[in-house]
């Protein structure tokens, strides 16, 4: 799995003119499943984002997380984080997960987030055309791949 997390003062996510999520002080998480990712993987993803030091604290040192400031997540699944872009100029997506297989373990890490400690976690719609919209705070943002830490 790839995720690109950026801590937010506030973020939301709109599809066919409609918010369907928005949050404050917390992290924007798009997420990629790739084809050979299972529930291990994604376990192993929500709990280290549940428990990231990322945030400020009164050293401002990045000492903090997001139980620790009370923070919320909003996740998009995002197949693009997946693209190959080696050769030529149009990415290739054979490393995606197959839109259903995807879905379950978007679905699934979303879940164990909640179980990690996430009070408030929003979505994005899987599969539609969003607008998402970041209020980035730092910036920060970091990419976390679990195939490196394999």
């Amino acid at each position: 799995m790839k995720a690109v997390l950026q801590r937010v003062l506030s973020a939301s996510v709109e599809c066919e003119d409609k918010i369907v999520s928005e949050i404050g002080k917390g992290f924007m998480v798009l997420l990629g499943v790739t084809k050979n990712d299972t529930a291990e993987e994604a376990d192993i993803l929500a709990s280290k984002i549940a428990g990231l030091r990322i945030f400020t604290d009164e050293n401002d040192k990045m000492n903090l997380s997001l139980e620790d400031v009370g923070g919320e997540v909003i996740v998009v699944s995002n197949f693009t984080l997946c693209a190959d872009c080696k050769h030529g100029r149009r990415p290739s997506f054979i490393n995606a997960q197959r839109p259903i297989q995807a879905n379950e373990l978007y679905e699934y890490f979303i879940k164990r987030l909640k179980f990690y400690g996430v009070t408030k976690v929003g979505t994005g719609v899987f599969g539609g055309d969003m607008q998402v919209r970041i209020q980035n705070d730092g910036p920060v943002t970091l990419i976390l791949d679990t195939d490196e830490w394999k």
